[in-house]
């Protein structure tokens, strides 16, 4: 038996899902959550082979959501199923985690398909979510610092050279509120998770020289 979750904030979408999947001999559906803590708490507490979960939930940010289900069940896949197939949400979502992303307008049996697939740990994802994350790869390959502004880039610097908020605020003269929202962009138009990441990703690219680094300490 596949033991599967759902998680999404709409009551009449789980019971829906839940009547579609208990058509079948080899699936059964083990619990339902509303939004994304419930999700971490249910998959703490069941360990599903599956969850069927949808994006832009409230209480939580999706990509922590799918980061905190594989910390607390490695073996648990995700199956990202919602209505958007050009949401930025949709690299974040994969790049944390999920295995398969699907769109609410799929067949039963390309639902049912997936979550077996995903039960052997084979991804599916819809061609219209194909499409968007190939675009998106190779806008990231092309120029992965094209959409940031130079302010952004001046802060992603010293980012990496270990400054806080308010360290980068005083060298550049602005407000740490200010900061905080280019740090916040940076990491959304990079899809990273975290200052660590965005430093580690200004080192690869070469924004900070070693050596200067090296000098700061």
């Amino acid at each position: 038996m596949i033991r599967v979750l759902i998680v999404d904030d709409h009551e009449v979408v789980r019971h829906g899902l839940r009547y579609m999947l208990e058509q079948r001999s080899d699936i059964e559906v083990i619990g339902e959550g509303g939004d994304g803590e419930q999700a971490i708490a249910l998959v703490n507490d069941l360990l599903p082979d599956v969850v069927l979960l949808d994006l832009l939930m409230p209480k939580m940010d999706d990509k922590n959501v799918v980061r905190e289900i594989k910390r607390l069940s490695p073996n648990t896949q995700i199956i990202i199923l919602t209505s958007y197939y050009e949401d930025d949400q949709i690299f974040g979502a994969i790049k944390a985690g999920a295995l398969s992303y699907l769109l609410k307008e799929s067949s039963t049996f390309e639902l049912i398909e997936a979550i077996r697939a995903a039960a052997r740990g084979e991804s599916k994802l819809h061609p219209r979510v194909a499409a968007r994350l190939l675009r998106e790869m190779r806008q990231q390959e092309q120029s992965p610092l094209k959409d940031l502004t130079s302010r952004e880039q001046e802060v992603l610097t010293r980012i990496a050279r270990g400054r806080s908020n308010q360290e980068i605020a005083a060298e550049l003269v602005i407000s740490e509120p200010t900061v905080r929202m280019h740090v916040a962009n940076i990491l959304s138009k990079l899809h990273l998770a975290d200052r660590t990441q965005a430093a580690i990703y200004a080192l690869q690219k070469h924004l900070v020289p070693l050596d200067d680094l090296l000098e700061d300490n």
